[in-house]
């Protein structure tokens, strides 16, 4: 792996940043090869078609591309056969996980081998994450303008139709989601991984993601591991598309049924976040209960009795859990 050394100019303004110290060297932007710093880590599960459309994306970034790391869980849609010719090129880096870890236990087997291979930059995101060409060159920009001193940054995402991706608004504090996407550089303690740049460094501090975590909850959870500690950041040049198929956040009023197992994760997860948190958490994570309680209550979808007991055997799970975090 290369490791690129050199204080650059700012593309912008042509100043030359030099007061990095030991927060970290200046990134290199302005050329379209390899940056052999940083590397983008995917997690995948029977997505090809929206994994390749996300690998093409992080080919073409300007001002340096990434090195590509693809964490598949287990995928049986013919995943690393359509991968191969990208794979024998040395383009994308192959990692099957035997068995479905779920996005939380693929993005602690991500970060980890990363950070072991010695990048000192990581940029996650899910299969379904289409970053526009100038995302990673923003995120440097903000890197050497912040003089390294950060947890993480985080990006504007963005839905199919351009309006902004409900599901990954990132948030101020357990309180508030982020009002305005048109201020730069604005602190924020939660962010999602559908976009999310980290210091290797930062990540020996904190340990890695909540792999038990499974699904839900876990880019939360660790981002705001992550804030506890250091200022972090929203970016709004750094644009990334999220191909979902609706712009909605999870539901279990009106998700199907066979969906209740990922919601007991969910409420289990989420409380132990809430926990965290304090008095003021906790009576976030109250105040919630109350209103998904009404939402099942209200709504006309069948199995209000499986609903309500995925919705109380989650939460108290949460209650009790204390998961395992592993050291990288």
């Amino acid at each position: 792996m290369e490791n690129n050394k050199d204080n650059n100019p700012d593309i912008e303004n042509g100043m030359q940043d030099t007061t990095l110290g030991r927060y970290g060297h200046e990134l290199k932007i302005g050329e379209d090869g390899r940056t052999g710093d940083i590397i983008a880590v995917i997690v995948t599960y029977n997505r090809k078609e929206k994994l390749h459309n996300c690998i093409k994306a992080l080919l073409k970034q300007k001002g340096g591309r990434p090195d590509i790391l693809v964490i598949d869980n287990a995928s049986d849609d013919g995943t690393k056969e359509s991968l191969s010719e990208l794979i024998l090129s040395k383009q994308v880096i192959y990692r099957n996980t035997g068995r479905n870890l779920g996005g939380a236990g693929g993005f602690e087997q991500g970060v980890r081998e990363a950070v072991t291979m010695g990048y000192k930059y990581l940029w996650l995101m899910d299969d379904d994450s289409v970053p526009e060409k100038k995302a990673l060159y923003e995120f440097k920009k903000a890197h050497n303008k912040l003089s390294g001193r950060y947890g993480f940054l985080s990006g504007k995402v963005i839905w199919k139709d351009g309006s902004i991706c409900k599901m990954n608004i990132q948030k101020k504090d357990v309180l508030s989601r982020l009002p305005d996407f048109d201020k730069d550089l604005q602190p924020v303690q939660f962010a999602s991984f559908v976009s999310c740049f980290i210091k290797a460094s930062v990540v020996k501090e904190a340990d890695l993601p909540i792999g038990e975590f499974f699904i839900w909850g876990d880019d939360h959870e660790y981002t705001r591991r992550i804030s506890l500690e250091h200022p972090c950041y929203y970016v709004k040049k750094s644009v990334v598309l999220h191909d979902s198929e609706t712009n909605t956040g999870s539901d279990i009023s009106q998700d199907s049924l066979e969906k209740m197992k990922y919601y007991l994760y969910s409420y289990r997860n989420d409380v132990y976040i809430f926990r965290r948190e304090g008095i003021k958490g906790m009576a976030y994570w109250f105040l919630r209960l109350i209103y998904h309680i009404l939402r099942i209550a209200v709504s006309g979808k069948e199995g209000k009795k499986k609903r309500f007991l995925t919705l109380f055997k989650g939460t108290v799970m949460g209650l009790l859990y204390s998961p395992t975090i592993d050291m990288v």
